[in-house]
């Protein structure tokens, strides 16, 4: 009875030792979610007003024949994939990652009709554990990312689409709604066929001319629109890391509470024992 008492006394001090470390991850991860929510909700305004911006030198273009305004027959796909270089975030990474892969599987007969772009140290092992080539690879970003951090990358996506390497490009990224509720996206953001056909032509003059001017935005709007979907990945992955702290906290305070009614039955049943052999020996003396 001793024995198992010390097991139970023992369990309960290691249960407290995870609380008290889930519950200083859920507070970090509250801290960092506030700064990562505010940087994705102020990156929203700018890449709808660059949108709009670029819809209109696009119809001032009169049907501009740019590669990246254009679709084509789909001979191969590109995705760039976000993911977090750390895990403890519940369903994060696994959610976005197993709908790549599912897409993948469903649209693609060989290797050579799809090639992925990776962001974070989880998605590359994922995908190298299933022998999936990646074209390039960024890890090791920080808390809060600059667009410096990932313009080589996403520079690269875009002018393979450009030169024709690939015919559209896929961002797969978890949508930041709030902190317990973050959605899995694989969104087609190249070609940017939305641009001509939601355009609004505004009266403006262009030096030199509205296509040279296309030129030059179209690529920093598509990568524009990777650095937005990095800031909502980074959003939700501290919300899923808080949600899932908080979920082990309490799941830990549970099996504390329950771990000590355990040891306090047994430890009554030991006294009851205790008071019942002395009365026993008591009665025998007699």
């Amino acid at each position: 009875m001793a024995k198992g008492m010390r097991e139970i006394k023992r369990s309960i001090r290691s249960k407290q030792n995870t609380k008290q470390i889930t519950k200083a991850m859920e507070m970090v991860a509250a801290s960092k979610l506030r700064r990562a929510q505010e940087a994705a909700l102020a990156a929203r305004p700018y890449t709808d007003k660059m949108k709009e911006v670029v819809s209109s030198i696009a119809s001032a273009a009169g049907g501009s024949k740019h590669p990246m305004l254009l679709s084509r027959p789909i001979k191969r796909t590109a995705y760039l994939v976000i993911t977090s270089d750390r895990g403890l975030a519940g369903g994060y990474n696994a959610n976005i990652l197993r709908k790549v892969l599912q897409t993948i599987k469903e649209n693609h007969q060989s290797p050579d009709e799809y090639a992925v772009f990776v962001l974070g140290r989880k998605g590359r092992d994922f995908f190298a554990r299933r022998d999936i080539p990646l074209v390039e690879e960024v890890t090791g970003l920080s808390d809060s990312p600059k667009f410096s951090d990932i313009k080589d990358i996403a520079a690269k996506a875009v002018k393979g689409f450009e030169s024709g390497k690939y015919d559209e490009l896929y961002l797969a990224y978890n949508k930041f709604h709030n902190a317990i509720s973050q959605e899995p996206t694989l969104k087609r953001i190249l070609p940017l066929g939305e641009i001509q056909a939601g355009s609004n032509k505004a009266d403006y003059e262009y030096e030199p001319s509205a296509e040279e001017v296309l030129n030059v935005l179209l690529p920093k709007y598509a990568e524009t629109l990777v650095f937005s979907a990095l800031l909502e990945g980074k959003a939700s992955e501290f919300g899923a890391r808080m949600t899932a702290m908080g979920n082990a906290t309490k799941n830990a305070t549970k099996m504390i509470a329950d771990l000590t009614l355990t040891y306090n039955r047994a430890r009554q049943a030991a006294i009851t024992q205790e008071i019942a052999e002395i009365v026993g020996g008591a009665n025998a003396q007699q």
